[in-house]
């Protein structure tokens, strides 16, 4: 060991928690937010999964990545992944999954129906509560068995 270095181990920052150190400010008790709110972040949360996932299959032109993504970010797929993944909830995350599924949109998806698309954001708020709460492997653990239950294999 180098002279100065202690035996102790330093945990490595969260990406979550770089974000927080790089935009300090208040932050609002993640239990206020809407479940729209939630779902909002996980959309985008499950949408870098989904991207990071593809890519790292190999380099491809832009529209065969796109076509490759849509098959898990639209809301049939996550539809069908949440009801998949609803005995693996734990209670917390049911309760986030009831306020994001029953919010009140200002939209629909175009082509999927009320269900699905109320089921989707449902999800969206789980996945977007575990990214906020720093569960990010939590995170991985649900989409990946969500696409192993439901056959969508990347």
């Amino acid at each position: 060991m180098e002279e100065g270095m202690t035996e102790e181990f330093i945990k490595p920052q969260s990406l979550l928690e770089r974000i927080w150190d790089t935009f300090p400010g208040k932050r609002q008790d993640i239990r206020s937010y809407s479940g729209l709110s939630l779902a909002y972040i996980g959309d985008a949360v499950y949408d870098l999964v989904i991207r990071t996932a593809v890519v790292s299959r190999g380099n491809r032109a832009v529209n065969e990545l796109h076509r490759a993504t849509i098959r898990y970010v639209s809301a049939n797929a996550q539809s069908k992944m949440v009801q998949a993944l609803m005995d693996s909830f734990t209670e917390e995350e049911k309760t986030v999954y009831k306020r994001g599924k029953n919010a009140k949109p200002h939209t629909v998806a175009k082509n999927a129906s009320v269900a699905d698309y109320m089921r989707a954001t449902g999800f969206e708020a789980v996945i977007g509560y575990l990214y906020l709460t720093d569960r990010m492997n939590r995170v991985l653990e649900l989409i990946g068995k969500g696409i192993e239950l439901t056959g969508l294999a990347i």
